[in-house]
């Protein structure tokens, strides 16, 4: 059907309906909000939901247990739902769940948890720029951007508000920190604490991430704070140890700092230093 037909073809159902382009396959199953539009030749499972107001573009394949929520615009290419790349994956029941509001750009992956009732999770109000590949049992929070061909591997966990730059590689297991930025062109193989900068390869600390900081309503003095912890941390001479005793004692032990701190504590990979 040409586009002047499509257009008829819309303009007859009822408000809300969900428009689908006569070259798309939906699964009777697959359960769609309204005001869902899906693009020619898209893919959509048995076992997916798709929320109110989504727009799916062409040649997007939605498979396995996927959930998306409200208001997310997938571009062409997209795969989201597949199984996951991991050679321990037996046909286990598992899940993707994307939450509202996300732009998730072209030949974006997005692979099902490897798991039995594992899930990947995207959160909310994300921006997943085109090539980036989010891998079984990924979690990444809500507001976080991910650019260009950013591949992360298994079990990785983004916090909000963090910003990944292109063509950076994230090894599995690594877990990078709320409001971290990480220069394009990294590769990831340690943990990034939140509200810091990262950058190169090999990798290296560059200071607190003050400008996306100020951005998002961090005050003067707040900032200001996280600068001494960092100088604590980085450029004391101090093992990790002795650093966060300092922080602990010269330092407003405000929500950021103890969230700082956690961080640090629980790293499995250690941090990079």
């Amino acid at each position: 059907m040409n586009a002047k037909n499509l257009s008829s073809k819309k303009s007859i159902h009822s408000v809300g309906e969900p428009v689908i382009h006569p070259a798309a396959i939906v699964h009777p199953d697959a359960k769609l909000g309204h005001d869902v539009s899906i693009g020619p030749f898209t893919i959509i499972g048995p076992n997916v939901s798709i929320g109110p107001e989504c727009q799916i573009s062409s040649s997007v394949v939605i498979e396995g247990n996927t959930t998306i929520g409200r208001g997310n615009r997938i571009f062409s290419g997209a795969v989201i739902g597949t199984e996951p790349q991991d050679l321990k994956y037996n046909e286990e029941i598992s899940f993707v769940k994307i939450g509202d509001n996300n732009v998730i750009r072209e030949y974006v992956t997005i692979n099902l948890a490897t798991t039995k009732n594992g899930v990947t999770k995207v959160g909310s109000n994300c921006l997943i720029m085109a090539y980036a590949h989010i891998a079984h049992e990924c979690v990444v929070e809500d507001h976080v951007i991910l650019a260009n061909s950013v591949n992360l591997a298994g079990h990785v966990r983004i916090g909000e508000h963090a910003i990944l730059g292109g063509m950076t590689p994230v090894h599995q297991f690594v877990r990078i920190g709320a409001h971290a930025f990480v220069g394009g062109g990294s590769r990831l193989s340690q943990d990034v604490p939140p509200f810091f900068t990262v950058a190169g390869n090999p990798i290296g600390i560059a200071g607190v991430n003050s400008v996306g900081l100020k951005r998002r309503d961090f005050s003067d003095q707040e900032v200001m704070n996280l600068k001494h912890a960092y100088k604590l941390l980085y450029r004391k001479e101090l093992n990790v140890t002795q650093a966060l005793d300092r922080v602990a004692v010269e330092c407003d032990l405000d929500i950021h700092i103890e969230n700082l701190m956690a961080f640090i504590r629980r790293s499995e990979r250690g941090i990079v230093r």
